[in-house]
């Protein structure tokens, strides 16, 4: 990222840090509200269509048509986490003889999909025509999701370990996304047609694999993935005629394997008398993927279609010799895979790059029908090339030979990457109602949406809402949504290319193309034909004139068998899902917001000249004083390790920096954001209170030790990164006014933090790290895992412009050991400051840090995996491993 705007700065980043480089910077935000008693309790009343769409905006993340009912300036955040349940996978189970003993509902312990995001957004006025507003979203995901579908009796889903005894199955740690005979699973057999398959049973009396029982029943593979985090931002800027508007914008969104970058142009006409608004929109969108594919399924995922290169041996020179040569030969236009090799000749890595582009547009028309009731009405198109399949999902492929006289046939079966037509052209209608109740001063939404591709998709949205405030301040929203769609043409749970075998009068070998694998494919599940329902509310609570909070939570449920029509997926598709959130919404305009003031120094008024890192140095001037602040902290930590003062090489670090043992990974950056709000409230004058909910997330980039061998091989070949992101630990202190004199002031916090931020967030199971539940490294976890006490003290002193001031904090462990098995060492930190006020807007502030951090204490409960003998859990020895991993 080289560069982050929030308004109203504007910082640009070096893309690369020098070595031995730690940055931090800080941005803090401040809007304080001053809380009027006489106002408070004040109903204030509004014309039924301002009220109407008002309580439109109310829910969280909910997309209105543009009305100039929210024109005022305001600044919102919002959290949102979203949660699925866990999938139901089957799969064949054996016994030691090879018995099947048919297919089974296997436990699984992968964690499934869930994001957590934040979003912040602002609007200001410039000049009384011009306004400018921004949005930030930041989403991590992590969990494990369907890379595709295939036949429960293919094996895919299989259990992983040994069996002791003949009837002992043993227990699955995860589903493994591996299909193939080379890879020694059973595989079935199926009729030409492919309509029924069978059990691959073993006949001692033939002394052969026959067909067994009929099971056509399907199974997702699911696939885990480690956590990583998307980052959207984007601005907009607003010229505003009488009777028009017109908007030019643009913003980014980047991923580890992803990025996309687009500007949009739009406007809005007001006529007849502002009762009728036509609004308009164009938009541009170029992508580009660079994923890299499993390393785990090199060996037995099929990208033949993608594959931009091949390897010819040739003899050049006569000698024998034998030169490498490389023929490029794409066979899919949009979208390749780039293949690495080593030394030897042997596959290392592939990445798929791919590109796209999208054209929208959009119409809509407003229409007040009367002085509680709107109406909306939009049609939108979009055009989208290039590669537009997704990199992490497959096809299970079946290639089947049939023998003369033969009825059934066992497949060779492996996963494809999908492929989707590099072109769809989208439709969508939608239609909003909205009618204001004067009785209830309440709002009923109504809202249905329906769009079509030219991929065979047809979808239908039904959505209402009720929104009925209580009094005092409250609102409660109850809401309901339906939707439905059919399945792409392409879609399908498995694909056959079946060959005729025979033999001609000479004994020749032949065969015949039967049928074949199709031009497109895709066994996402987002493809296929379902429907989901869900119900939700939200509450909404306003505590100040203009600052309001908003909490919300809706359930989903995701079933085949609600599609439209009937006709969807099987119910092996079927799963639930939630989404809760929470929103501060603030609007600055009703806001009673002085900033300082200015009208001497030596006036027996505080406020705060400390740098952007320091916290608790001042309190509310006076009872009943409210304030809502915000923080940006980024820190990127590289360069050197040391030992010590003293530098040490990586391959010194390599051969003695992890506790004995050879480092597999030595690690290169780490960067870390954290987003901070702070609600500060007095309820006396000499007494605040504060609570600062934070999100972080964090990106440690490193490279492998190309001499190390562990399970399945593992060596170091490029370099590659993990990351973590969700809510930090969550702070609640008490700020305490000790001296308050015109020149000089003491302040004294006593509080600390709740556990809230996750400590056990796991690695990706791979064959490297062939266990579930292996911890990440100590710090890339998001909270501390222990309730933390963090005392600070704090002078503040000020003459004319000049200020300068110090600080000393503490962060004591209260507890010996998280639920992961460990604590964090205890922390000291001491700061001193000066500065100058250059103008009532700038200051000028130089501070000097000493930190202090004792060791870890305690360590990760090890991870465990089966013995291959006993079946009994033994602790699992990590191969992945750094100078991070160990507490010493």
């Amino acid at each position: 990222m080289n560069g982050i705007n929030l308004y109203p700065f504007t910082l640009s980043l070096p893309k690369h840090l020098t070595k031995d480089a730690l940055m931090t910077l800080q941005i803090r935000f401040r809007m304080m509200a001053m809380a009027n008693n006489n106002n408070n309790n004040k109903t204030v009343l509004k014309p039924p269509l301002q009220a109407l769409t008002a309580a439109a905006l109310i829910l969280p993340g909910l997309l209105q048509t543009p009305v100039h009912a929210a024109d005022e300036d305001n600044v919102d955040f919002q959290y949102s986490h979203y949660q699925e349940g866990k999938r139901d996978i089957y799969g064949m189970v054996y016994d030691y003889g090879s018995k099947s003993l048919g297919d089974q509902k296997l436990p699984q312990n992968l964690n499934p999909i869930e994001v957590d995001s934040i979003h912040g957004s602002g609007r200001f006025t410039l000049t009384d025509r011009i306004k400018f507003a921004f949005n930030y979203t930041q989403d991590t995901w992590a969990g494990a999701t369907p890379i595709g579908t295939a036949p429960v009796i293919a094996g895919v889903n299989k259990p992983i370990g040994s069996f002791a005894q003949a009837t002992q199955v043993f227990s699955v740690t995860g589903a493994s996304p591996i299909i193939g005979n080379s890879a020694g699973l059973a595989p079935f057999f199926t009729n030409k047609n492919h309509s029924n398959f069978y059990q691959y049973n073993y006949d001692p009396a033939k002394g052969a694999y026959v067909p067994g029982a009929l099971n056509n029943r399907l199974t997702h593979v699911l696939s885990s993935a480690s956590p990583e985090t998307r980052k959207q931002g984007d601005v907009k800027m607003t010229y505003e005629w009488d009777e028009a508007a017109l908007d030019i914008g643009g913003g980014i969104s980047t991923e580890n394997d992803y990025e996309s970058r687009f500007v949009n142009l739009g406007g809005q006409l007001d006529f007849n008398q502002k009762q009728t608004s036509l609004n308009w929109g164009l938009s541009y969108t170029n992508s580009d993927t660079f994923a890299t594919l499993d390393p785990d399924a090199l060996a037995f995922m099929r990208t033949d279609e993608y594959d931009n290169s091949y390897f010819g041996f040739l003899d050049t020179d006569g000698d024998d010799a034998i030169a490498r040569e490389i023929f490029f030969k794409p066979r899919v236009d949009a979208g390749q895979v780039y293949t690495s090799f080593d030394e030897n000749g042997q596959v290392t890595s592939k990445m798929l790059r791919g590109n796209r582009e999208d054209w929208g547009g959009q119409l809509g028309l407003t229409q007040v029908i009367n002085k509680n009731t709107l109406l909306s009405l939009n049609i939108g198109y979009t055009r989208s090339t290039g590669y537009l399949a997704n990199p992490y999902k497959v096809v299970f492929g079946h290639t089947l030979a049939f023998f003369p006289g033969q009825e059934f046939a066992s497949p060779s079966s492996f996963p494809y990457l999908e492929i989707r037509p590099d072109e769809r052209n989208l439709f969508n209608w939608h239609l909003g109602y909205d009618q204001y109740i004067e009785p209830l001063d309440a709002g009923l939404h109504f809202d249905y949406s329906f769009a079509h591709d030219d991929w065979g998709i047809n979808a239908h949205t039904f959505e209402a809402d009720w929104v009925q405030p209580l009094g005092m301040g409250w609102t409660v929203t109850p809401r309901i949504r339906y939707y439905s769609q059919s399945s792409a043409d392409f879609y399908t749970t498995g694909i056959f290319n079946v060959n005729d075998v025979f033999f001609d009068s000479n004994g020749n070998f032949g065969s015949k193309l039967l049928e074949d694998f199709p031009k497109h494919y895709s066994s996402d599940q987002r493809l296929s034909g379902f429907g989901t329902l869900s119900g939700g509310v939200t509450v909404s609570k306003q505590f100040t004139k203009g600052v309001s909070l908003e909490t919300g939570f809706e359930y989903y449920a995701h079933q085949g068998a609600l599609k439209l029509g009937g006709g969807g997926e099987a119910d092996f598709a079927d799963f639930d899902y939630w989404v809760a959130n929470a929103a501060l919404k603030v609007n600055l305009g009703a806001l009673n917001t002085g900033g300082r003031s200015h009208e001497g120094h030596g006036e027996h008024h505080h406020h705060s000249d400390a740098p952007a890192g320091i916290m608790f140095d001042h309190v509310l001037p006076k009872a009943g004083d409210f304030m809502v602040g915000y923080r940006y902290l980024r820190s990127e930590q590289s360069g050197d390790m040391h030992l010590g003062s003293n530098p040490v090489s990586r391959d010194g670090v390599n051969a003695a920096g992890c506790d004995g043992e050879e480092c597999a990974v030595t690690p290169d950056n780490m960067t870390m954001n954290m987003h901070m709000l702070d609600f500060m409230v007095a309820p006396t004058d000499w007494l605040t209170l504060m609570l600062m909910p934070q999100w972080m997330d964090m990106d440690m980039n490193m490279t492998p030790n190309p001499n190390f061998i562990g399970i399945g091989g593992h060596g170091g070949h490029g370099a590659h990164d993990h990351e973590t992101g969700g809510i930090g630990d969550t702070g609640l202190y008490a700020l305490f006014k000790v001296v308050d004199q015109p020149h000089h002031h003491l302040t004294l916090s006593l509080g600390g933090t709740a556990p809230t931020g996750d400590v056990d967030i796991p690695l990706r199971k791979t064959a490297t790290n062939p266990v579930y539940n292996q911890p990440i490294h100590y710090g890339m976890q998001l909270g501390s895992g222990t309730w933390d006490f963090k005392p600070a003290i704090t002078y503040t002193g000020n003459q004319d412009k000049f200020g300068w001031g110090a600080q000393a904090t503490a962060t004591i462990r209260l507890e010996d050991r998280n639920n992961s098995g460990f604590s964090f060492g205890d922390i000291f930190q001491g700061s001193i400051w000066g500065g100058y006020e250059w103008t009532n807007w700038l200051a000028t502030t130089v501070r000097g840090v000493y930190t202090s951090q004792g060791t870890i204490r305690g360590q990760y409960y090890p991870a465990t995996i089966s013995d291959p003998v006993t079946l009994k859990p033994i602790p699992f020895v990590p191969q992945h491993i750094g100078p991070f991993d160990f507490p010493t």
